[in-house]
């Protein structure tokens, strides 16, 4: 499960005084974090994966938006 450390890790790293590259390498962490999980949760379908994964999907979703503006929703 060490997988679900680096969610949690993810999680409260906050995201204020960012750089533009530390939003790029905390995107791709957060890619990496959620397919490592979804591999896990195609084996057990443990519903608790699905909510760590959405929890750090949501989280890089607003990353995404800061990195390409304001434009795209």
């Amino acid at each position: 499960m060490d997988w679900i450390v680096k969610a949690e890790n993810f999680e409260k790293m906050k995201m204020s005084h960012m750089t533009t590259s530390d939003r790029v390498a905390a995107s791709r962490e957060a890619k990496k974090i959620v397919l490592g999980i979804n591999e896990i949760y195609k084996k057990t379908k443990d519903s608790k994966l699905m909510d760590v994964m959405k929890r750090i999907t949501v989280k890089k979703k607003k990353i995404d938006k800061r990195l390409k503006g304001r434009l795209e929703v």
